[in-house]
């Protein structure tokens, strides 16, 4: 099946919060409340798209510095409802295609702790080369939280889609 990849809109922030709750997915995904996630929709520089397949919605993505004048996009957040079964690394993809199709960003940057290797191979797997560790990146829960910085460029990511 075709995963689709449309844009979320405010009506979609019950069903993103919701993702964002799953079990365990607060130190791994993060969250964020409603208000926080209105005033990212109405920012240009923001970017929500939702994944369904056959109708089913099956998670979000968080897109953060869509036309940046720097040419550099952060994936902020991936999150999908039910982990492992491959649909994270199909989500980034399609969000890499919307990213490098719509936009003239030069890097896409995403990050995930160390420690958490299926997104890392989600990731790798879409493309994504390992740079390092930035310690102590992340603050949540009042501690600080060591990141692994992944990017891909445009020339790496055309390479991929060349037909």
């Amino acid at each position: 099946m075709t995963l689709d990849l449309q844009a979320a809109n405010p009506d979609d922030i019950a069903y993103i919060m919701d993702v964002e709750r799953m079990p365990g997915y607060d130190r791994l995904v993060g969250r964020w409340e409603a208000p926080q996630h209105r005033e990212a929709m109405a920012d240009p520089g923001y970017r929500y798209f939702i994944a369904s397949e056959a109708g089913r919605r099956l998670g979000f993505v968080l897109v953060k510095g869509w036309g940046s004048p720097d040419h550099v996009t952060l994936i902020k957040r991936v999150a999908v409802e039910a982990p492992g079964g491959g649909i994270g690394s199909r989500m980034v993809s399609a969000a890499l295609a919307e990213i490098f199709g719509a936009t003239d960003a030069y890097r896409v940057w995403i990050g995930c702790f160390p420690d958490n290797l299926r997104a890392r191979r989600a990731y790798e797997k879409a493309g994504f080369i390992a740079e390092g560790v930035a310690r102590g990146n992340a603050y949540f829960y009042g501690e600080h939280h060591d990141e692994l910085i992944l990017a891909i460029l445009r020339p790496e990511w055309e390479a991929r889609h060349r037909l």
